[in-house]
């Protein structure tokens, strides 16, 4: 460790290889916290390279716990988390209301680092359990037609490393590649990143893929759509600048978005807007990520169909009942 905090002291570059090798490492616990606090700090002040990311996640890939779940077709809506706005869990939320919609769900969280509340966090909260049991998702999957797949269960390097984040209490790059990880590897993805150099990113790794796609990034810092001002859309056909407007809702603040002071508000937060008791800028920030993650998954949907069925979804109920059966099952 001591060449590599050298190595990065120095403002040098590591190769894939060398990313991948040093996760591995920390993986089997070979290093002290105050070694991989240092490692992770060199991260937080400066930018991750191209290499460095896709050997960070190659080795991610090659630790984790894998889950089939192809049959199901799911698709995955998860924020890199770490913008440092602590809004309430709109991804989480868009989840259900996509999975009400009839779209299946693969969705990957982990507890907030940054945040009051993470998507483990809340749901754990409500009484959702977590599993890497296969037959446990695809019950999930059967009866719900959406699963949650906890983080630190699938992935061991995560265990390590996980006091040390906690105790930072900043995004590192483990932020970054939670979108890139999901076990089930789903080949649909809607991805919120809280930087425009990161999308960039995630648009390079996408595109030598055969995904569907979209990534998002509100120009004020958001690693969601927010309508609190213009956001990037990036998908396989091109970019666009995506504000209010064009979902046909009326601009909204940050205070709209407060997430709480603890997980309980978080979830009561959650569950005012699940229920169809949260407010309009609440509901219309879930369902603005919902109709584009809907889009994502059926590229030939308009966005006021997109917006249409997921309104349909929250409003009729269905995504409450998506969410009751997936509770049920604990």
């Amino acid at each position: 460790m001591k060449i590599i905090l050298e190595k990065l002291f120095q403002h040098k570059l590591l190769s894939s290889d060398e990313a991948r090798d040093i996760l591995l490492d920390i993986s089997t616990g070979k290093y002290m916290s105050e070694q991989i606090a240092a490692f992770l700090s060199a991260f937080i002040m400066r930018n991750i390279s191209l290499q460095e990311l896709t050997g960070f996640r190659s080795a991610m890939l090659e630790l984790c716990t894998p889950v089939d779940l192809s049959s199901y077709d799911p698709m995955d809506l998860c924020g890199t988390g770490g913008d440092g706005k602590n809004t309430f869990n709109i991804s989480t939320l868009a989840a259900f209301v996509v999975a009400g919609a009839g779209i299946p769900v693969a969705k990957h969280g982990n507890y907030g680092v940054s945040s009051i509340s993470g998507s483990s966090n809340v749901l754990a909260a409500l009484g959702i359990g977590f599993s890497t049991k296969e037959d446990e998702l695809v019950r999930q999957m059967d009866t719900a037609n959406i699963c949650f797949l906890h983080a630190p269960y699938f992935h061991h390097a995560l265990s390590q490393v996980a006091e040390v984040r906690k105790n930072l209490g900043v995004r590192t790059f483990f932020n970054m590649l939670g979108p890139l990880v999901n076990p089930a590897r789903p080949r649909k993805q809607l991805v919120g990143v809280f930087s425009l150099e990161l999308a960039r990113m995630y648009q390079y790794l996408f595109q030598n893929t055969d995904m569907q796609f979209s990534i998002v990034h509100t120009l004020d810092g958001y690693d969601e759509i927010t309508l609190t001002g213009g956001a990037r859309w990036i998908h396989p056909q091109g970019e666009q600048i995506l504000t209010a407007d064009h979902f046909g809702m009326p601009r909204v603040t940050a205070e709209d978005l407060y997430g709480g002071d603890t997980v309980a508000e978080a979830a009561q937060i959650f569950m005012r807007v699940l229920t169809g008791h949260g407010s309009e800028a609440q509901k219309n920030v879930v369902l603005a990520n919902a109709s584009l993650a809907i889009q994502t998954y059926l590229p030939q949907t308009t966005r006021e169909e997109a917006i249409d069925i997921a309104t349909a979804s929250l409003v009729e109920g269905k995504a409450l009942a998506t969410f009751q059966k997936l509770k049920s099952l604990f």
